[in-house]
């Protein structure tokens, strides 16, 4: 479905967050921490946006088991970001790991400076050599793309909106999403309006899971049908094949799933034992899980 339209999604630039106003929620903010520096990157504007979510259902008074359940999260990684007073903490708290490679970065980067970047990354290899040190192209390449200013280096192209992201914003619960996430979102359907109408039929479905209102689903692939949205339609036409069976399946509380888990269960201690006992233990195996 929104894979169907990357064109549209290539044309929207995703948005910063505003750190500062951001921080401004917090106890501390950066003006109380002269000489530091700011992360930036998709990172961190993540990590900012979702801190300031969390921290601002904690001052509304919900719990840490609260705030998971509303926001789909798993309770530990809620907890890490109470526990952080600020966001930068949790995306500047990992330290670089050291490498045998460090000692030699003034030489390296002397040698860069020296040939004003021509130098290449294999001519870097082959002085090492040199002088006693062999390291493998590829080790030396990565440490080097880290640790080492290469002048004249080509500016990083401007990030765009991945697919996944996308579907992950259409998918989740409204309430689930950061101001930014919103703002974005917005943004890329009003770029694309058949995005528009597929977020439209995914929550009305949701609605329908969420409230049991199967009555309605006859409605709903009428409408996906005519929408004929890739994905979506598709969809449609395979409930509609078993239409009796899904509409009980969005209405009643009742439901196979322990059947189906028991039949599994089964299958799986058969295939543990086939060809090393017999029925009998078979028997008791089953019996006694």
């Amino acid at each position: 479905m929104t894979a169907a339209h990357r064109d549209c999604l290539r044309t929207v630039v995703p948005l910063s967050v505003d750190h500062a106003a951001v921080d401004s929620k917090t106890d501390h903010s950066e003006a109380d921490l002269p000489g530091t520096l700011v992360p930036t990157g998709s990172r961190a504007e993540r990590t900012c946006a979702h801190h300031a979510l969390v921290h601002g259902l904690l001052r509304e008074g919900m719990g840490l088991r609260a705030i998971a359940r509303h926001l789909g999260w798993g309770r530990h990684t809620v907890q890490r970001y109470a526990r952080a007073a600020r966001w930068q903490d949790m995306v500047t708290g990992r330290r670089t790991r050291p490498s045998r490679l460090d000692v030699h970065q003034p030489y390296l980067q002397q040698r860069i400076d020296e040939t004003d970047g021509t130098i290449t990354i294999k001519d870097l290899r082959e002085e090492l050599a040199a002088r006693g040190y062999r390291v493998p192209y590829t080790s030396l390449r990565d440490w080097a793309r880290r640790r080492l200013q290469w002048p004249d280096s080509p500016a990083p192209a401007a990030a765009t909106l991945s697919v996944r992201t996308v579907v992950g914003w259409i998918t989740r619960h409204p309430d689930t999403l950061a101001e930014d996430e919103t703002a974005q979102l917005k943004a890329v359907l009003d770029s694309c309006p058949e995005l528009d109408q597929s977020l439209s039929l995914v929550r009305d479905f949701t609605q329908m899971l969420a409230h049991r209102t199967g009555s309605d689903l006859p409605e709903w692939i009428d409408t996906a049908r005519l929408a004929q949205v890739p994905g979506i339609t598709g969809f449609a036409h395979g409930l509609a094949t078993d239409l009796e069976a899904v509409i009980a399946g969005l209405t009643v509380h009742w439901s196979s799933g322990g059947t189906e888990g028991a039949v599994n269960r089964v299958k799986k201690i058969k295939r543990q034992l086939h060809g090393r006992a017999g029925f009998e233990l078979l028997r008791k195996m089953v019996l006694l899980q």
